[in-house]
């Protein structure tokens, strides 16, 4: 009876554990909550904002990616500054950026303003990416740290989700007349409200960070082994907690970490066969054009001409599925491994966009004359008259069909109104568009998205691994800067079917990068993983 009490007991005290270590994962990562609502929340805003502010195509798409640019120098620093002032007090400057950046960007006046408002935010972000799961990694068993790191990730693009659900939640409220949203003017202010939202996450943040203790490896490496053992002992029991402890020194005992490490480190030929690893796998997760999906779905689908409330409802949708299909790769990361869930993504993401790219290569404009005569009579479209100069030609790309658009209505009259002109004249498979969209989506958050930050928290020796994280981080936010500062210009000038083209292209030279050289780590510890793969 004894013995069966004291195995109940252990039972409990495991589970205990195990729920401590979940808890302390989940309002860590909600800095990728607000990372994910930050960076996607734009998505609804920055047409009205381009209107409001007749922006350009460069400021247009500078509007999107300011946030991404300040994110990438965030990076360079968070995990050194993570290293010398600790994990906790990163996240909590971290939550308050996101607040100075919601209610700043709310209140602007003008672009200059919005851009310095959104590239606060991005210094958040940057370390919204970088800190949370280095520390899940920090403080997780190795059977869970899989899934407990993909945290992170699932709650970006919860984050994610939420920001294309609150902004057509706002649009439609603006459009209902009622008259809580005449008081609010929901409609004129639309941008602002979608934009402000993002304070009342951050300020939950901020109080939950209190309740989290610091990461025991990073008081290891200052010297505070006792208040290292106490903060493990309550994710693990004493004994173990303990072993894990003279494991991290093990591991750290060779380097003074205390001193900053130069960049050069991770370029020793032992890094060689990891950072290349990292390096690619980063550039990857973004250039086969996740952020140009996620940052632009409302326009994305506008180009179908389906309009501008479904093109809304639609980003609804996808959000959804991104959050689906992560919680479906924290499932299965650590059952089937990283390569798999990473070669069936890429596979996915790879048929998808040409599917995207056989769509609107098929796609064809034209503009009757009851579409003109419907737009020209319209009293909001009395400068459409000149349209009638397109009447009876058919263009058979979009970008012939913009240039053309262009010699007869003046910018800003196409940039209030390229919804309607396109769902008047546009003859596509609408569906087909929409599946390829949902399918490229669900095969990232199987694989590249989550996948990605769990192999860079697994790749990278102990000493290095905040500069490597970082270091890596800095990469994929400039490709991901890259990738939305282009993407209008992309449209523009080679339109929908050859910008599709590319990132399957990029998909395939991933896929067999990761086929080839990818190792598998699921299941091992932070040092045999060290001792296996560094200096290989």
């Amino acid at each position: 009876m004894c013995g069966f009490t004291r195995k109940q007991s252990t039972e409990h005290y495991m589970k205990t554990n195990r729920t401590y270590s979940i808890l302390i994962s989940l309002i860590v990562a909600l800095g990728g909550f607000l990372m994910g609502f930050d960076a996607s929340v734009i998505s609804g805003v920055i047409k009205f904002v381009s209107i409001e502010f007749d922006l350009t195509p460069g400021q247009h798409g500078f509007a999107v990616a300011s946030l991404t640019l300040t994110s990438t120098i965030a990076m360079l620093f968070a995990g050194p500054l993570s290293d010398r002032f600790g994990r906790k007090r990163v996240l909590l400057t971290a939550a308050s950026l996101f607040f100075i950046s919601a209610i700043y960007s709310a209140l602007s006046p003008n672009y200059i303003n919005l851009v310095i408002a959104r590239m606060i935010g991005g210094l958040g972000v940057g370390s919204a990416l970088i800190v949370p799961p280095m520390y899940i990694a920090e403080i997780a068993p190795p059977k869970q740290r899989g899934r407990l790191v993909s945290f992170n990730q699932l709650n970006i693009v919860i984050g994610l989700s939420v920001a294309f659900f609150t902004n057509y939640l706002i649009l439609r409220m603006g459009e209902s007349g009622t008259s809580l949203a005449q008081s609010m003017n929901l409609e004129e202010n639309n941008w602002r409200w979608m934009l402000s939202i993002e304070s009342i996450p951050a300020i939950i943040y901020f109080g939950f960070l209190f309740f989290v203790p610091e990461s025991p490896r990073w008081l290891a490496m200052q010297g505070q082994s006792e208040k290292a053992v106490n903060v493990l002992a309550r994710f693990e029991n004493e004994t173990k907690a303990r072993e894990s402890l003279a494991s991290i020194l093990d591991s750290l005992k060779q380097e003074n970490t205390k001193n900053k490490l130069p960049l050069k480190e991770l370029f020793k030929p032992a890094m060689k066969f990891v950072l290349t690893i990292g390096i690619v796998i980063g550039i990857l997760q973004q250039i086969t054009g996740i952020n140009a999906v996620f940052f632009y779905a409302p326009m994305i689908f506008e180009q179908t001409g389906i309009g501008t409330d479904a093109s809304f409802v639609n980003a609804v949708i996808i959000g959804l599925t991104n959050l689906i299909f992560t919680i479906v790769a924290i499932i299965f990361v650590d059952r089937l491994g990283r390569k798999p869930l990473l070669i069936f993504g890429l596979i996915g993401i790879a048929v998808s966009m040409f599917i995207l790219t056989a769509s609107f290569k098929q796609a064809t404009y034209t503009l009757d004359e009851q579409s003109i005569t419907a737009l020209s009579n319209h009293e909001e479209y009395s400068n459409f008259s000149a349209i009638s100069n397109l009447s009876g030609q058919e263009f058979t790309n979009d970008v012939a069909f913009k240039k053309a658009l262009a010699t007869v209505l003046d910018s800003k009259t196409i940039k209030t109104y390229e919804s309607e002109i396109l769902k008047a004249c546009i003859h596509i498979n609408v569906w087909l568009v929409l599946a390829g969209i949902i399918a490229f989506v669900a095969s990232f958050a199987v694989s590249l998205g989550p996948v990605m930050w769990i192999l860079l928290s697994e790749l990278f020796p102990d000493r290095l691994r905040g500069l490597a994280i970082s270091f890596v981080g800095v990469l994929n936010s400039a490709v991901s800067f890259t990738v939305q500062q282009l993407f209008p210009w992309e449209l523009s000038n080679i339109g929908n079917a050859g910008t599709y083209f590319l990132f399957g292209i990029f998909a395939v030279a991933g896929l067999v990068y990761v086929y080839l050289k990818l190792p598998e780590t699921k299941g091992k510890s932070l040092e045999e993983l060290e001792q296996s793969l560094v200096g290989k």
